[in-house]
């Protein structure tokens, strides 16, 4: 009995590694990229009915899935684009830039895909993506640069949330956004997990160019508690409900 008992544990044990194996290699979000045979089901399955949403959230599709996506019929009308962690990178970005198929897309999501200033120079380059009036860019690799450029394109005049946060941004990305025109309707800017000063966060807070903005994510930035009860005081938003300073 004794021994039954420590067979059935053994086998108990050994299945309970096994398990987590087989769902990681058929998730495709814990195991390695998607193969090319996988990608258009995952493209089905992602995809609104009308053909309208595609959501492919975490699926390590890459670049190859980006061409596959750009080629498939259902999608040629996506309004939105829903593509985080899809290890993209700047090649990536620039097929939805150069794709007819994203002609469309108001609202795009491109969180952690390691995009550089590269990438963002293809996107403000693009004939496309002119009607984007949500942009997620969280957890890249823009850096000043990239935040300059993006600063400088008229793509940015519908946009009212932008989320910019894990970027390395310091205050040259900050004065970029507060000395944009192109940001007079924006409502929402995430800017948490950067590099920014109180040089940069007061040139954002006493901003003329963000007329419309209502919420202002600074949490962890390089300011200090003193800084921090001073710059509180110190907005001259007009319309400002949310500010986070920690």
């Amino acid at each position: 009995m004794t021994k039954l008992c420590k067979n059935f544990g053994l086998f108990v044990f050994t299945l309970g590694l096994l398990l987590p194996a087989c769902r990681s290699s058929h998730d495709g979000v814990t195991g390695a990229s998607a193969k090319a045979q996988d990608i258009p089901k995952l493209i089905e399955k992602g995809t609104s009915e009308d053909g309208l949403s595609v959501s492919l959230q975490n699926k390590r599709i890459g670049v190859k899935g980006v061409r596959i996506l750009a080629g498939t019929e259902k999608v040629k009308n996506v309004q939105s684009l829903a593509l985080k962690s899809n290890k993209l990178g700047d090649e990536g970005v620039a097929v939805l830039a150069e794709s007819p198929t994203f002609q469309h897309v108001d609202k795009l999501f491109l969180w952690d895909n390691q995009v550089t200033a590269a990438g963002i120079k293809s996107l403000v380059g693009s004939a496309h993506f002119n009607n984007l009036t949500q942009l997620n860019l969280m957890k890249n690799q823009l850096g000043d640069e990239g935040v300059q450029l993006l600063m400088q394109s008229e793509k940015m005049a519908q946009v009212t949330l932008l989320d910019l946060g894990a970027n390395s941004i310091g205050d040259e990305g900050a004065f970029a956004i507060a000395n944009s025109p192109h940001l007079g309707n924006l409502k929402r800017l995430d800017l948490f997990r950067n590099q920014i000063t109180s040089k940069g966060i007061e040139a954002l807070i006493r901003s003329k160019n963000l007329p419309n903005l209502e919420y202002l994510d600074l949490t962890a930035n390089e300011v200090t508690p003193e800084e921090i009860a001073f710059l509180e005081k110190s907005s001259e938003l007009p319309k400002m409900k949310v500010l986070i300073i920690q």
